[in-house]
């Protein structure tokens, strides 16, 4: 027997599959869209229609954009000189929601798991050696978590970008290990900028 018609079954469904979304907060949700204004739900629904069609990768940087380059890579503003390596774009929102970093930034879209089976070639690295052959780059800073995976793809990258003498830095310590970056309040992260060492 169903308890719930097959639509708010199939979109509870769909909730539970979102990271951080379980089956009540899914069920509630579900149950909210259900008595919300047509026009919210109209509107969310074209938000979500929206993301498919208007986002795109910058071809700099691998941030998520609606131009191509973003907004940060156009910034005559920012220091080209140093380059901020990310895991995700949710990284670049928390970094920049510090105003402590006025550099550049580059996304990979992921860290080495070998349990997972994400390698250095699942990454945006290939993009990352040629910005950094082609552009006035004189530090890297490498932001990923510091979690297992985020410091075994800040150490391939250190070795990596060594050889060519640019600087490579790592955040400072101050954001909890096993921590994400998208978490991590702004003076936190603001004093990790600051602190931030050779690897």
């Amino acid at each position: 027997m169903q308890i719930v018609a097959e639509p708010i079954q199939r979109l509870i469904d769909a909730l539970t599959r979102l990271p951080g979304i379980g089956p009540k907060s899914a069920s509630r949700l579900a149950f909210y869209l259900l008595r919300a204004p047509a026009e919210q739900v109209q509107e969310l629904s074209a938000a979500i229609g929206e993301l498919q069609t208007s986002i795109v990768f910058c071809s700099r940087c691998q941030n998520l954009t609606i131009a191509d380059p973003c907004s940060i890579c156009n910034d005559p503003s920012r220091d080209i000189h140093i380059l901020c390596v990310v895991e995700e774009p949710l990284d670049v929102v928390a970094i920049e929601r510090t105003g402590a970093y006025r550099g550049l930034y580059h996304v990979l879209h992921g860290v080495i798991n070998p349990v997972e089976g994400i390698g250095p070639e699942d990454l945006r690295i290939d993009s990352l050696l040629a910005r950094q052959e082609a552009e006035p780059i004189s530090e890297v800073l490498v932001a990923t978590n510091p979690n297992m995976e985020g410091e075994a793809t800040a150490m391939y990258l250190a070795r990596l970008l060594r050889t060519s003498g640019v600087r490579v830095t790592r955040l400072a310590r101050g954001l909890p290990v096993g921590g994400d970056l998208e978490y991590a309040d702004e003076v936190t992260l603001s004093r990790a900028l600051e602190g931030r060492r050779d690897i």
